[in-house]
């Protein structure tokens, strides 16, 4: 099958910017999916209770509870086998999930999504921004929708709202933090863990990668630039210890984590990187849209 000039163009984009996640859906068979986003990793402890569960790229996490999971993202439709192997493989159960989270309603990361929700009837939680592109599978995306669903609907049965909104279960509390831009719903999640030495809080951040066909005044989302020049100002003022992202290349996973390491929370320590993606994101958000 030939493609057409733009898609082309965005199958190259994706291919050349691991960022650069989307596409157009039904003009295809078979939506792209990169290698790197279904290839195996091993899972592993992050730190206290919580895993990761994802592939090489796409990061997954697992937080274990007495009362049952969390899970935030699910990776491609491809993944949904892999998530639910690795969740195992650690020694738990993958019927015990109870509550699903997502960074953001991309197919990337929610692919899989509609198959975990069957299997194991969690309940699933999105920023209610996002809650419509979850509703149609992608369908209402402001750079990506009227051309059919990217993946497999799902309802929210809860909207977590603006600026920021706290899920607790099973002993622990989850701060969602409202990061717009790369979708107008994207979240970022802050919390706390223990293991059996220290607490650390943990940022799982949705970094505002700026996407190619993102502009300035766009008719679909006119305050794409304010939100995006809100979300990096508000990631410079979290404070953490361990910081994670939605793509494992974003926080260097296989820099600080090789599938023989132990058990190594010290790792994932690493302001200095967070900083410096920041400001690279802020420079991209200045060469997109200027100084407002």
């Amino acid at each position: 099958m030939l493609l057409s000039g733009k898609i082309l163009k965005i199958v190259l984009l994706i291919i050349s910017f691991p960022a650069s996640l989307f596409t157009f859906a039904q003009k295809l068979d078979k939506l792209p999916v990169q290698e790197s986003w279904i290839k195996e990793y091993k899972p592993f402890r992050i730190a206290g209770n919580l895993y990761y569960v994802g592939s090489y790229d796409l990061a997954c996490y697992l937080i274990t509870t007495p009362q049952g999971h969390i899970l935030i993202n699910t990776g491609v439709a491809e993944s949904a086998t892999m998530i639910h192997s690795h969740v195992e493989s650690l020694g738990f159960s993958f019927s015990d999930i109870r509550i699903l989270l997502a960074t953001h309603a991309h197919y990337d990361h929610v692919g899989a999504m509609a198959a975990v929700k069957k299997i194991t009837g969690a309940q699933m939680m999105i920023n209610e921004k996002d809650a419509p592109v979850m509703a149609d599978g992608g369908n209402s995306d402001y750079l990506f929708g009227g051309k059919g669903s990217l993946f497999k609907p799902v309802k929210p049965d809860r909207l977590l709202h603006n600026q920021q909104d706290t899920i607790k279960f099973g002993g622990i509390e989850i701060i969602a933090l409202h990061h717009p831009g790369h979708t107008k719903g994207a979240n970022s999640f802050l919390f706390t863990i223990k293991d059996e030495h220290r607490s650390y809080r943990v940022l799982i951040a949705n970094m505002p990668t700026i996407l190619e066909e993102t502009k300035p005044g766009m008719p679909t989302y006119p305050d794409v630039g304010k939100d995006y020049a809100y979300t990096l100002d508000a990631l410079k003022k979290l404070s953490f210890d361990i910081w994670l992202s939605s793509h494992a290349s974003q926080f260097n996973l296989h820099e600080k984590h090789k599938p023989a390491d132990d058990y190594n929370p010290e790792a994932f320590i690493d302001r200095k990187g967070f900083d410096s993606l920041i400001d690279n994101l802020h420079k991209a958000y200045l060469e997109r849209f200027g100084a407002n």
